[in-house]
């Protein structure tokens, strides 16, 4: 009776290989759904240009295709979407009394009197503010201030 062959055992460990390699290229290449933290001093600004210097005003929006666009204000961020006209996966924006990133839904924005770009208004926690402004609502405050439609 002819003996059945078996693949070597080789082959099979580096199919192994090959599908974890796979999979880890894969996990590499989604985009985030959390937010990032920018390289501060280092990273500029999407629509202005200016660096990332103070987390309190720092926002950040994630493309559909899974770019990471940061801004040093959280004007910045609303104007440049809305410039875009393009639809973000996500946005997120960091809160002013240090509590982290929050993501677009869970932030209030208050008046701030000095923020980098001086769009005046700053990311808190929804239940720390709750008279705070929705991001709608500075944005059309923004184009106000600047005569824009």
């Amino acid at each position: 009776m002819p003996r059945e062959r078996r693949p070597p055992l080789g082959w099979i460990f580096a199919a192994l290989g090959v599908a974890l390699l796979a999979l880890v290229l894969f996990r590499l290449s989604a985009p985030p759904t959390d937010p990032v933290e920018p390289a501060w001093d280092r990273v500029a600004c999407a629509r202005c240009r200016m660096l990332l210097t103070d987390p309190r005003y720092a926002a950040q929006l994630h493309t559909p295709a899974g770019e990471v666009l940061f801004f040093d204000d959280p004007g910045c961020l609303l104007l440049y979407r809305a410039e875009q006209r393009a639809a973000p996966a996500a946005a997120f924006f960091h809160d002013s009394a240090g509590g982290g990133w929050l993501a677009e839904a869970e932030a209030r924005f208050v008046p701030a009197a000095e923020t980098p770009m001086g769009h005046g208004f700053a990311a808190v926690a929804a239940g720390g503010a709750p008279e705070g402004l929705d991001a709608a609502a500075v944005l059309a405050a923004l184009r106000a201030r600047e005569g824009a439609p």
